[in-house]
């Protein structure tokens, strides 16, 4: 359920709600006001380790399946000029995750990476109509063994201010596999080449390394 790596990245938020915790029993206050203020760190201590969450995760065994990179709600479904990778017409899946969806992104497909890019930008409120293109975002390509190639976009939220990486070009992953998480809030953009048959519709919830979004010829 948790793993040492997504615990890791999550070290300070969890830290400071734990002394925040343990100090409150010190304060010089009554022992009701105490008990209230270690409470609610508690209580924020508990959910910031929840948000770290890794949960194991099984890819379908259908080798033409796509599975979604993240958990959460599909918000978007069309069309687009994808510029970073596929660098043409693609059909885009973005996804809305909240602070109460799993944050680790995977890999949708078999394959290598070949392109990774950061693009500093600002914090809007990832479902801001604007997020998608002004935020703070780290693209991915991925290329199957057959030359069939996917783009992820990791894209930071208001809350979520720090987007990591766990794999680097050259990186072979297996579908489902952990390639990164984004911290709080935030979106998640999958880009498919023209052709691929999307299943998944707008409002759709769905789990990351399981949930199949598409199919590809």
């Amino acid at each position: 359920m948790f793993t040492a790596r997504t615990l890791l990245a999550g070290k300070w938020p969890i830290l400071i709600f734990a002394a925040l915790t343990v100090g409150a029993m010190f304060l010089p206050c009554g022992a009701w006001l105490r008990v209230m203020l270690g409470g609610v760190s508690a209580v924020l201590l508990v959910f910031t380790i929840s948000f770290f969450r890794d949960p194991d995760r099984t890819a379908p065994k259908d080798p033409k399946a796509i599975v979604s990179p993240a958990d959460g709600t599909i918000v978007e479904i069309r069309t687009v000029h994808e510029p970073y990778f596929l660098n043409g017409e693609a059909e885009m899946v973005a996804m809305f995750l909240s602070v109460f969806d799993v944050h680790v992104q995977r890999a949708p497909i078999e394959g290598e990476i070949k392109f990774v890019k950061y693009h500093k930008g600002k914090f809007l409120d990832a479902r801001n109509i604007n997020a998608s293109l002004e935020n703070e975002n780290r693209v991915i390509g991925l290329v199957g063994a057959d030359g069939y190639r996917v783009t992820i976009r990791q894209i930071s939220g208001m809350i979520a201010r720090r987007i990591v990486g766990w794999a680097d070009p050259g990186t072979k992953l297996a579908r489902g596999e952990r390639l990164g998480m984004i911290r709080f809030g935030s979106r998640v953009e999958l880009f498919l080449p023209p052709g691929t048959q999307v299943t998944a519709k707008v409002g759709d919830y769905a789990k990351g390394g399981e949930t199949v979004l598409a199919r590809r010829k």
